[in-house]
């Protein structure tokens, strides 16, 4: 499991995506998550825009990140 620092507060859930590589582009992300693919703490995520702060679990294609 990957472990991502953020700098402030939150990141979006959609920036996070792209931030760590797993989409290549925000339209990307926004599919992913449109479609259903993207857990956070182990629940189906659908807002774009979900603030990810620390302590939180993202999970997307077999991949999962720790937020620090």
């Amino acid at each position: 499991m990957e472990i991502f620092k953020i700098k402030g507060e939150f990141i979006q859930l959609n920036q996070l995506l792209k931030a760590l590589g797993w989409c290549e582009n925000g339209a990307d992300a926004n599919m992913a998550i449109d479609r259903g693919q993207v857990k956070v703490n182990g629940v189906e995520e659908l807002r774009k825009r979900n603030k990810i702060m620390v302590g939180f679990k993202v999970e997307y294609n077999g991949q999962a990140v720790t937020i620090e």
